[in-house]
């Protein structure tokens, strides 16, 4: 299902700046010649979205959970304060030379560790609370990395997560696969959750705000 349509899209796009950095190009050209899936990647638009909300955050810590070729990870680092870290997950071990190649081309060797290895098992060995946190790795363990994330999230803390909408298959009934139904499960979750505020958008494939009360 497109969820908006392609011209607009580019609008969008040809009206938006937040901050440029030619490793994105870099990244963008990497993911779609070397890597499986390459739609994963972020993409401009919604990589600037990331930028934009992190510069009004300010995190001192950043957590991401799914960093696939690292073009998501450099625009949340655009709001870091100046001590500040982002910590990111990856499953994939083949990802991480490269990742790390472009983290030091855009100059945040110091300001991004990457980790690799199982999200849910790593996220347990932090003892930090973070101030925004980015959710976009296996879709089935969503509603896990949710429970898992708030505790450790700062009271007026944001998390973000992506592919909410999963190309609209939430709205399909019955909900058949997998995927599909801990996304709708999630969604589900985080609107009956007293511990938070949520926003909805269609932006891309969907992006959840939510809110730490």
């Amino acid at each position: 299902m497109e969820l908006i349509n392609e011209t607009l899209h580019k609008y969008c796009e040809l009206h938006t700046k937040v901050f440029e950095n030619d490793v994105l190009n870099e990244i963008d050209r990497f993911t779609n010649l070397n890597v499986l899936m390459p739609q994963m990647l972020s993409g401009y638009l919604q990589g600037q979205y990331l930028a934009m909300m992190s510069k009004m955050i300010q995190p001192k810590n950043i957590l991401e959970i799914g960093t696939f070729t690292g073009y998501s990870a450099v625009c949340l680092a655009q709001g870091l304060q100046d001590e500040g870290h982002l910590y990111t997950l990856e499953a994939n071990e083949e990802l991480k030379a490269p990742v790390t190649d472009f983290f030091k081309k855009a100059g945040l060797e110091e300001k991004i560790s990457m980790q690799i290895g199982n999200g849910v098992e790593l996220i347990d060995k932090f003892d930090i609370i973070f101030d925004l946190i980015f959710i976009d790795a296996d879709k089935s363990n969503y509603p896990l990395y949710y429970e898992k994330c708030l505790p450790k999230l700062k009271k007026g803390g944001i998390i973000l997560i992506d592919n909410v909408l999963w190309s609209g298959k939430v709205c399909e009934e019955p909900i058949k696969d997998k995927k599909t139904k801990a996304i709708h499960e999630l969604n589900q979750r985080i609107q009956q959750d007293d511990r938070v505020e949520n926003l909805l958008l269609p932006l891309r494939d969907g992006m959840m705000w939510v809110r730490k009360r």
